[in-house]
């Protein structure tokens, strides 16, 4: 399914979201994060350490609840996250990942893709995507 273009628009526009998990007893977890449209879906990116990942790497089901600057006009989006990270991808892969992240969520390319590069590896990220079953929301 491919995100509908008025969500891939609203994403574009707005950066602020936040993203549900489930803990390990079946309890939410949110968490802030800075998005932007990816592919099929909304993304953004995280540290392999964060608990928001390891949540979605044990259970893919999230929601993902993006926002305008005064948080009143808004989209969710309720599905699946796709993972790519140094676990699941080759570094090619991942390194290009980053990059399309960057320049979504930034709207802007990067003035230094090498120094990114590298700060991506140190800092051990992964490109989270939440890929919607469901949409609503506001700013539809």
């Amino acid at each position: 399914m491919s995100l509908d273009p008025k969500v891939r628009e609203f994403a574009a526009e707005n950066h602020k979201a936040v993203l549900s998990t489930f803990r390990r007893d079946g309890a939410t977890q949110m968490s802030i994060v800075t998005t932007g449209p990816l592919r099929d879906g909304v993304a953004f990116s995280t540290t392999l350490d964060r608990a928001k990942l390891r949540n979605l790497e044990r259970d893919s089901r999230c929601s993902l609840l993006v926002s305008k600057d005064d948080w009143w006009g808004y989209v969710v989006l309720e599905g699946r996250a796709q993972i790519i990270s140094s676990k699941t991808s080759s570094p090619g892969e991942l390194r290009d990942t980053m990059r399309d992240v960057y320049r979504a969520a930034a709207g802007k390319e990067h003035p230094d893709w090498d120094e990114y590069d590298e700060v991506m590896r140190k800092e051990d990220r992964a490109t989270v995507i939440v890929v919607p079953d469901v949409v609503y929301g506001t700013a539809l």
